[in-house]
């Protein structure tokens, strides 16, 4: 005694069966194309890309960097920059102003005098003999500053002697940045 046979249908397929009532996959497909919609997205195509693997956000330029060092810098200041800011701020030498922690290039000087192109740095023992150093005096020499740099234990042990070289060096002649000379136009044929 066998059992009675069962027709069997075949499982719909994506997209028919379930809710598309008669349609059928050509039906579909037209409609499909008069609404310029393609097919569904992956659902991890439908959120933002993740900061994590690299995507997102665009890295930061260097002007940003540098102006967001400059402002840390300016908030926390070593005990020497302190003290010098105290000798320079308010236009205390002679109507001079300088800026402190100010961005000229890629580089970020401790303080300036833009008027007289004069740079002072407090330096502590992390810039003796450094190469680093060495090569950014001279792209702001090359730019038309003067660089002077001043060890923190001068300044805090001898603020007197560093008064007066700043005075100094504000007082010493400008020298102007020696033109490019152009080559003479050739009028030969």
């Amino acid at each position: 005694m066998s059992a009675p046979m069962r027709r069997r249908t075949p499982s719909p397929l994506a997209g028919e069966g379930w809710g598309e009532g008669s349609r059928c996959a050509g039906e579909l497909m037209e409609s499909a194309k008069s609404a310029n919609v393609g097919p569904t997205p992956h659902p991890a195509a439908a959120r933002p890309p993740s900061p994590a693997r690299g995507e997102g956000e665009p890295a930061p330029t260097l002007g940003e960097i540098l102006k967001a060092r400059s402002r840390a810098m300016r908030r926390e200041p070593t005990d020497a920059e302190q003290k010098l800011w105290l000798l320079l701020r308010g236009r205390r030498f002679n109507d001079f102003k300088f800026r402190r922690q100010v961005r000229i290039g890629r580089y970020i000087a401790d303080f300036v005098c833009l008027e007289r192109r004069l740079i002072i740095e407090a330096d502590g023992g992390q810039h003796a003999d450094n190469a680093y150093d060495e090569e950014r005096d001279a792209w702001l020499v090359a730019q038309g500053f003067r660089v002077r740099r001043f060890w923190n234990t001068d300044i805090l042990q001898r603020p007197d002697e560093v008064a007066e070289t700043i005075w100094a060096d504000l007082n010493a002649p400008l020298h102007q940045r020696p033109l490019r000379q152009l080559d003479p136009l050739d009028d030969t044929p």
